[in-house]
């Protein structure tokens, strides 16, 4: 386990852009909300699995680099904000999408993930990939 807020959240970002779903997923709690603020929401576990395996299906590669970081609290009820450069390779080629994300833990587990990007880049993006 993470010692810090801060760190739970980059383990669980890295985690994703390993595609390794199943252990991101052991990292929320079971009324974890998944907010992608321009498409729609998902819950659980078993929501966010269902939602980025789906995503990740579609594409060759993933590279989530958080590029600032800011956190309050600890692990047992904290918040986090970052922004990131959630880069992913479709086709052969990457893609950038600027993404700010705000997170929150409660408990060692994190209860809320809402990320908040442009929908016509990702939807330009997705098109490429065809």
């Amino acid at each position: 386990m993470a010692g810090s807020v801060d760190e739970l959240i980059r383990t669980f970002i890295s985690r994703l852009s390993a595609r390794d779903i199943d252990t991101a997923a052991t990292m929320v709690s079971a009324d974890f909300e998944y907010d992608n603020v321009p498409m729609g929401k998902s819950f659980g576990p078993d929501g966010l699995r269902n939602t980025l395996t789906g995503f990740f299906a579609m594409l060759d590669d993933i590279d989530w680099q958080v590029i600032r970081q800011t956190s309050t609290g600890d692990t047992a009820h904290g918040t986090v904000l970052n922004e990131r450069d959630d880069r992913v390779k479709m086709k052969g080629t990457w893609h950038s999408l600027p993404v700010a994300g705000v997170f929150e833990v409660r408990d060692g587990m994190i209860t809320l993930w809402r990320d908040y990007f442009d929908r016509p880049t990702l939807m330009e993006i997705m098109s490429a990939g065809q």
